[in-house]
């Protein structure tokens, strides 16, 4: 953390500059659908929705965590049961942010299947873990990254005492939730999280954070889309 509730965003020489981390999508590409009903434009991310596929790309802060629990609970509403898709590639952020992410992926009945692609490192990692029991997968040149908490303060002593103690209880937190989800001890948690520690998508498998490494996409990840355009042509056929 860059200060006690800001996050778990460390340092990393695999990652980019600060700038880098921070730099905004100038440009979202546009979708043009054509269906029965005529021509619709939308935005990538708002037709990959459509698909219940939501990605988290780039540092998780309040803003992302703002839209990705929109998204999971607009799924949701639309069907409880249905799967959502969760593609990440992050090196981390703020814990707050990335915890209020996987609280409303717990609280949802919706299942999530998560997916790595690029990297998952610090609270992304986390997400990636927190996926439904068998569909948490990684591509094969994906880095999964985990560490303790870290953060700086300055001010009185007391309050620089308080804080020490927010630290410890965050990471007390992390390490609990990364046990219930990888199935190692709160010992070995602990252990491998004291410094920054990477995995290749193999070594992440054998740790539990992931439940396969994927190639290409299964094809219970691609149902959805072709159900759909099987029904778009028997519409247009009927007309």
């Amino acid at each position: 953390m860059r200060s006690v509730i800001s996050g778990m965003m460390r340092r990393s020489g695999m990652l980019a500059s600060s700038k880098a981390w921070c730099r905004p999508y100038s440009l979202i590409p546009m979708v043009i659908e054509h269906s029965s009903r005529g021509e619709r434009a939308y935005d990538i991310f708002s037709r990959l929705l459509k698909e219940r596929i939501v990605c988290i790309n780039g540092p998780i802060n309040d803003d992302t965590a703002h839209v990705v629990v929109a998204q999971l609970l607009f799924l949701e509403s639309e069907n409880p049961s249905k799967p959502i898709h969760m593609y990440l590639n992050s090196p981390g952020g703020h814990v707050t942010a990335g915890l209020a992410i996987y609280d409303t992926m717990q609280y949802i009945r919706s299942p999530i299947n998560t997916i790595c692609l690029g990297q998952a490192a610090s609270m992304a990692s986390l997400l990636l873990a927190a996926g439904a029991k068998g569909e948490r997968r990684a591509l094969p040149n994906a880095t999964v990254m985990i560490h303790q908490p870290s953060g700086g303060y300055s001010g009185q002593a007391k309050d620089m005492t308080i804080h020490t103690k927010q630290i410890v209880r965050i990471w007390d937190s992390l390490n609990a939730l990364y046990s219930k989800h990888t199935g190692q001890s709160i010992e070995v948690i602990q252990k491998n999280m004291d410094r920054d520690y990477f995995m290749t998508p193999e070594e992440a498998k054998e740790f539990g954070i992931i439940d396969e490494v994927i190639d290409e996409r299964p094809m219970s990840l691609v149902t959805d889309a072709v159900g759909k355009e099987g029904k778009e042509g028997k519409e247009k056929s009927s007309k």
